[in-house]
């Protein structure tokens, strides 16, 4: 039976004397992971905590934090990994929601500290937690199919959802990472992605597994990940779009040596070609990789190798074929477009409490995606737009209704729509029209929504106007009516 603690075991015997992580100047090594990630099992237990009891962690990167992404599931416990960036209020749902027992943090948690039996500050009290605490086992008696972990996506009380995944779906991921990474002993893994996010882990089993180091970044900046990538000789990252934009710039600026890496893979959110193209130069050693995914499917489902070579044909704009174990179908097709259906060890079990939006996005054992696309003679897919009215911007999921709540909280606020335009930075950046009771400026509203809602989800621009907004004969406001001017002369509407 294969569960997250399989890799800690494997590393145990094949890499112990390996560094696991480096963070800063901490060098942990994998014979000393497994050891701290046994006394966090054994600290757990002491405060309490039964199999199945919720962790929560808001933190940065650091090499504390790979610990408790495999520890706190190898020991049984359930891992609810939250946004770092999100609200207060935002938070206050997830952990409301998911019934944590203990929250991991590195920052004052001030109310959500109400919330929760035990707040655990890292560093010091997480250090002193478990030098106190006896080495428990990993993996006893933990099953394929137990939860492991409720990844949410979305933000508010409206939005949030807790995915569902079990150790069966984050063991079929780490397989078929293994295989799209290729990933060596001697490779060297960038960790520059937020670790709270699906991006940030995807490849963290993988890396324990075939005993990698990562070298940790705690806070993105261009900058400071090309000047690891030189130190530290790194050969594999991953970056959301606007990651590896910044650093193709900062890299032009500054060059650095970057003909250690290997592989460079992004995801998370759509990319320019242009972009690529640049990419390509600025790292003329590298493979480039582009990988589709979703956090519901733990979250490969396909990847395009050598992106760099793809440029000028068919393929440019291909998110490329299944991973293995994954298989994809076409919903309905109309001119061969139709909703993106996954299936796999990968999908998730369903949505924590929420059986209603469970059946509707599970089907048949098939994760509906809410992606609208296509799949060429060659197998690939192309995706063109997004049947979900979600958006994504910079690597982040922003669902329109969560903005839209935001916006209606306002007093002077008769009608709002909220919607993904291009943005050469972020892929897509929110937009929102709205139509006043009263007056309003645009800078009001957007100073309001930064009291509800994380930086990332406030929109970019607003339109007031006085115009009724577009709807159907139903009384569906018809935001491709208004979406279409903004998206004309692109390519693909995602």
């Amino acid at each position: 039976m294969t569960t997250v603690a399989s890799p800690l075991e494997h590393a145990r015997l094949a890499a112990r004397d390996r560094p696991s992580a480096i963070c800063g100047s901490t060098t942990t090594t994998y014979g000393q992971t497994w050891q701290r990630c046994r006394q966090l099992v054994g600290a757990l237990r002491l405060l309490g905590l039964d199999r199945g009891d919720r962790v929560a962690v808001v933190a940065a990167n650091c090499h504390r934090y790979l610990e408790i992404y495999q520890a706190v599931p190898a020991g049984g416990f359930v891992l609810v990994p939250l946004n770092a960036r999100h609200s207060a209020t935002e938070l206050a749902y997830a952990l409301t929601d998911a019934g944590v027992r203990v929250l991991i943090t590195d920052r004052d948690p001030g109310s959500l500290a109400d919330l929760v039996e035990r707040v655990v500050l890292l560093p010091s009290a997480y250090e002193e937690l478990l030098a106190a605490a006896p080495e428990a086992p990993l993996g006893e008696g933990v099953h394929e199919d137990d939860l492991a972990g409720l990844f949410y996506t979305g933000g508010t009380t409206g939005g949030a959802k807790g995915v569902m995944l079990s150790h069966r779906n984050l063991i079929a991921n780490t397989f078929s990472s293994l295989v799209v990474l290729g990933l060596r002993e001697d490779d060297r893994w960038l960790a520059m992605a937020p670790m709270f996010h699906a991006a940030g882990t995807f490849a963290t089993l993988a890396c324990t597994w075939r005993g990698v180091v990562n070298v940790v970044l705690p806070t993105f900046g261009p900058g400071a990940a090309l000047d690891l990538i030189e130190r530290h000789r790194c050969t594999t990252t991953i970056g959301v779009p606007t990651m590896l934009a910044a650093m193709v710039e900062e890299q032009a600026r500054q060059p650095r040596d970057v003909s250690s890496m290997r592989v460079f893979t992004h995801g998370a959110a759509p990319i320019a070609t242009e972009v690529v193209r640049r990419a390509a130069a600025a790292f003329p050693t590298t493979e480039l990789i582009h990988l589709y995914g979703a956090t519901e499917t733990a979250p490969l489902i396909t990847a395009s190798a050598h992106e760099e070579r793809l440029l000028d044909g068919p393929q440019a704009r291909a998110c490329g074929r299944p991973v293995p174990g994954v298989e994809i179908a076409i919903d309905d097709p109309v001119d061969g477009i139709g909703e993106v259906l996954v299936h796999g060890d990968n999908v998730m079990q369903g949505y924590w409490g929420k059986p209603e939006q469970t059946a509707a996005a599970l089907v048949d054992g098939w994760y509906r995606s809410g992606d609208l696309g296509r799949l060429d003679d060659t197998g690939s897919l192309h995706l063109v737009d997004r049947a979900k009215d979600m958006l994504v911007t910079g690597g982040e999921n922003v669902y329109s209704t969560e903005v839209e709540e935001a916006l209606y909280a306002h007093p002077a606020v008769l009608e709002a729509a909220v919607f993904g335009v291009p943005d050469d930075r972020w892929g897509e950046a929110v937009h929102a029209v709205v139509v006043p009771r009263t007056p309003v400026t645009a800078e009001e509203l957007m100073t309001h929504c930064r009291t509800l809602l994380a930086g990332y989800k406030v929109p970019k621009r607003v339109e007031v106007t006085d115009q009724p907004l577009p709807k159907s004969g139903a009384g569906k406001v018809l935001k491709r009516s208004l979406r279409e001017p903004h998206w004309a002369g692109q390519d693909t509407r995602i």
